[in-house]
């Protein structure tokens, strides 16, 4: 089995807290964490239908029947039984008692924001991390990394990219989405998925993607906070300082699981990924989610933004801590060019709080030019995690 790098964090947050809610998309391996992280809680999956309707039926006598320590799986099913544990985390500060798992943030979000508050750490668990399939010898080359994705299955339980990825959005259509709303048009809303996966890494604009399918801004807008509750799609939001420059302030709009977004596409083997127009926005996507993935296995927030002023100056990806900025271009080329690192050169000569310029592409050469860093997309976890602990010793 897999060791999940977001296992330490989860120790240590069941050090402090009575209960932990570990949050992250279906199959993205709560489960197992959660299992293999603690062997001696009971488990109970609030999926299964009797259990579910015991629970629901008489919560005290539940209760009473499992008395802890529990890892609750999904949660979200039963949000009323957040309060029960309150009472609970309240009467017996045992530490860890409860591991709650979810899919979907908003009936979460509602209970924990009501029922406990200051009592859970949260942590969210993305599907694995180049370098946790690196651990497992599976080394992945660019076009393989896009087309496969990173969701645990695939890797290790066989299934073919393709089969998989149209089992889970099927299961997702059907059965998470209408849990969180009331979808009519199911035609139209997985044609507006497929339409944000051809969009993925440039500026979002619903007006636009209202005409093509023919839905109103207000409701596509409602359907992108379904895709973002479940875990689905995210936004990078914009970063904006007194540069000295009119800025783009809407976000960009990326997938949690690039296979996804590939097999969205159409992509059914890893030689068209190479040849899909969208390689650049799909190899944007890959290396985006690996920074945001090297952030919340550590337990911190995702400090990610991009940048992008009116004359088309655009940086792909900025870490934000605290002051300081990490610029890094990313380019899905495999040649180095030291062009590259064009527009990282302008932005650190426009703020000194732009430092380490990082260039990240599909190429091996590992470089050190202008100042700018070069590096295999490989690396990304490395540069995140060693400039968040070179300034964090600063």
């Amino acid at each position: 089995m897999i060791k999940r790098q977001a296992e330490v964090q989860l120790k240590r947050l069941a050090e402090q807290f009575p209960v932990v809610t570990l949050l992250g998309p279906r199959q993205s391996g709560k489960t197992t964490l959660a299992k293999s992280t603690f062997p001696n809680h009971e488990y109970i999956n609030l999926e299964f239908p009797p259990i579910r309707k015991a629970a629901m039926d008489d919560a005290v006598g539940f209760f009473k029947a499992h008395p802890g320590p529990l890892i609750l799986d999904e949660i979200q099913r039963i949000p009323e039984l957040l309060s029960y544990i309150q009472v609970m985390a309240d009467e017996n500060k045992q530490k860890g008692k409860f591991i709650l798992t979810g899919s979907h943030q908003p009936r979460l979000a509602e209970g924990i924001a009501q029922s406990l508050a200051g009592r859970t750490g949260i942590l969210t668990l993305l599907p694995c991390s180049i370098s946790e399939l690196d651990s497992a010898s599976i080394l992945l080359d660019r076009n393989h990394s896009i087309y496969h994705g990173y969701m645990p299955s695939i890797h290790f339980d066989g299934i073919e990219p393709t089969a998989f990825y149209r089992a889970y959005f099927q299961t997702y259509v059907e059965r998470d989405v209408k849990m969180l709303m009331n979808i009519s048009n199911q035609n139209s809303f997985e044609t507006f998925v497929r339409l944000l996966a051809g969009r993925v890494g440039q500026i979002l604009n619903l007006n636009s993607l209202a005409g093509d399918v023919g839905i109103s801004h207000t409701t596509l807008s409602s359907w992108l906070s379904v895709l973002e509750a479940s875990f689905i799609i995210f936004r990078l939001p914009s970063y904006f300082n007194n540069f000295g420059k009119r800025l783009i302030k809407a976000p960009k709009v990326f997938f949690y699981e690039v296979g996804l977004a590939a097999w969205l596409l159409g992509i059914e083997t890893p030689a068209q990924v190479g040849r899909d127009p969208l390689l650049g926005g799909l190899f944007e996507n890959m290396v985006i989610v690996e920074a945001l993935k090297a952030r919340l296995n550590a337990g911190k927030l995702p400090n990610l933004y991009f940048f992008r002023d009116q004359r088309g100056m655009e940086v792909d990806l900025l870490v934000l801590r605290g002051k300081n900025l990490l610029p890094i271009e990313i380019k899905s080329g495999m040649t180095y060019d030291r062009s590259f690192a064009k527009n990282l050169l302008s932005l650190c000569k426009a703020t000194d709080t732009a430092q380490s310029p990082t260039v990240i592409y599909a190429g091996e050469q590992r470089v050190i030019a202008d100042g700018t860093a070069f590096c295999n997309f490989r690396d990304t976890e490395k540069i995140i995690t060693g400039w968040d602990s070179e300034h964090a010793a600063a």
